[in-house]
């Protein structure tokens, strides 16, 4: 793995989190319970070794590596536990739950939930996605009203990722629909709320081990001190998110990149055809140069989010950028390995099936490629069709 550039206590991370991974990660249960796979052990022991706290601050119990430390933690994992999953769930409990509640919470409401967040005994969701309101996420047509000190929410949340099993959500809701975005405020929800109703995991091509749910909040009341924010911050609650996540979901795909490319070239030394090793043959030495070339290209486009994020500047076009290139890499590196092994690729036994599809998600979740491409043209200044919204 390549460590240019990497401070010395970053590469001393790494392989502290590599050796922990391999012991701990590597063998990952195919279901567990009755939470659809989600793999509740492999969770704690990632709380234990500190992977949960890693980019989060000591006062809360967190490590304070800061994020391109936690990106090469992802990374790591990516390489070593099979369960892409479980790092989902991580990812989406990160940047979606506890970086809104650290960053736009207030004193009680960290004190509160980012204990727990970090340690691992509360597991955070996120409700941003509705039916009808995907890519143009503040079209939702969840509401919030006032009634008295309380807050009353009404309405349906689709791909709510942990939904089956988070004790807490991030939700957001429209409380002035004349305002538009500036009418979304955020809201901390908990599971167990009078009026959530959390439907059975969606049966997904990909990360199934990572639980998505629909949640539906009917005449859902909570209390005034569990806005997120102050009202109508939302929309920046929610791109806060957005921006750690696309970019640092990522890196867990590097490592997979990574793990296909040692693997295919291993099988292009090892299988022979024609009385000569694979890899001798052309076409197939080119596709392992094309996976090289790919996660060469991609690793520093992910690693320049977490060098800008600890140096705290703004890394919207950057992480979208590296979302849009990384997620089209990783699925085209699923195709190569599939190739190079052959009828072997086409079987379950090698794993690179379920690479494959949990590769297809990269693409879609955090916001579709398509609509990365126009968040970039936006940032590079260039006109836009669509109306001035926030992504």
């Amino acid at each position: 793995m390549d460590v240019i550039d990497l401070p010395a206590e970053i590469r001393a991370y790494q392989e502290t989190v590599a050796a922990f991974a391999k012991e701990a990660l590597s063998q990952p249960p195919l279901v567990v319970g009755n939470d659809h796979g989600f793999w509740r052990a492999g969770w704690d022991a990632c709380a234990q070794a500190g992977i949960l706290g890693s980019p989060l601050p000591q006062e809360w119990g967190g490590d304070e590596r800061g994020l391109l430390a936690t990106i090469v933690a992802m990374e790591t994992l990516g390489s070593c536990c099979p369960d892409l999953g479980l790092l989902f769930s991580i990812n989406a409990h990160l940047w979606a739950a506890a970086v809104p509640i650290l960053t736009f919470g207030s004193q009680e409401q960290k004190e509160k939930w980012l204990p727990g967040l970090i340690n691992g005994s509360v597991i955070g969701g996120h409700g941003a996605t509705e039916p009808n309101a995907g890519s143009d996420v503040f079209s939702m047509a969840m509401t919030a009203s006032r009634d008295g000190d309380d807050w009353i929410l009404n309405g349906t949340k689709s791909f709510v990722s942990n939904g089956c099993v988070a004790d807490v959500f991030v939700m957001y809701a429209t409380t002035d629909a004349s305002k538009g975005e500036l009418g979304v405020t955020g809201f901390i929800v908990e599971s167990d709320c009078p009026g959530v109703q959390i439907s059975p995991p969606l049966d997904k091509v990909g990360l199934t081990t990572s639980p998505a749910a629909i949640v539906e909040l009917t005449d859902c009341r909570i209390a005034a001190d569990q806005m997120l924010g102050s009202e109508g911050q939302g929309s920046a609650c929610f791109n806060c998110s957005m921006e750690w996540e696309r970019g640092s979901i990522l890196a867990m795909h590097l490592g997979v990149m990574q793990r296909q490319l040692d693997r295919s070239i291993q099988h292009g030394k090892e299988r022979k055809q024609f009385g000569q090793p694979i890899g001798s043959f052309q076409s197939v030495a080119n596709r392992i140069v094309d996976m090289q070339v790919r996660l060469d290209a991609a690793r520093p486009l992910v690693r320049r989010i977490g060098v800008l994020k600890d140096m705290g500047r703004m890394a919207m076009k950057e992480a979208a950028v590296a979302k849009l290139f990384v997620s089209e890499a990783a699925v085209a590196s699923s195709l190569d390995a599939m190739q190079i092994h052959g009828a072997d690729g086409y079987l379950s036994a090698t794993g690179i099936d379920m690479e494959l599809r949990d590769a297809l998600g990269a693409r879609i979740y955090s916001g579709t490629n398509e609509m990365q491409r126009i968040m970039i043209a936006r940032l590079m200044g260039l006109p836009s069709s669509l109306p001035p919204k926030s992504m």
